[in-house]
């Protein structure tokens, strides 16, 4: 399992219409084959930069949703939003302490 950080910042006026997507979709996301949590995170200081974090069980998971239907969807929705390029990385969990 690996998880999927991508930071996104949108246009202020298009933060809304990023959100309304975002919610029609995250159960789809979440529930895409391989994907095991998602979350949405803000930024505290810039209120136009948002994060994505997801965890998911192989790589071709990943790659199997980026060329989904779905991602294609939500991707052509959301990319023209975007007043910064967005950026990913994809990272392995070496430790969790709760």
């Amino acid at each position: 399992m690996f998880v999927r950080i991508v930071k996104m910042g949108f246009h202020e006026q298009n933060i809304e219409t990023f959100l309304a997507n975002f919610d029609v979709n995250k159960e789809k996301i979440r529930n895409f084959k391989g994907c095991n949590f998602l979350e949405l995170y803000r930024d505290k200081n810039d209120p136009t930069v948002f994060f994505t974090y997801s965890y998911w069980e192989t790589e071709d998971d990943l790659e199997n949703y980026r060329h989904s239907d779905l991602f294609k969807n939500v991707w052509a929705k959301t990319k023209p939003l975007f007043n910064i390029p967005p950026m990913a990385w994809s990272v392995d969990k070496l430790e969790t302490l709760n």
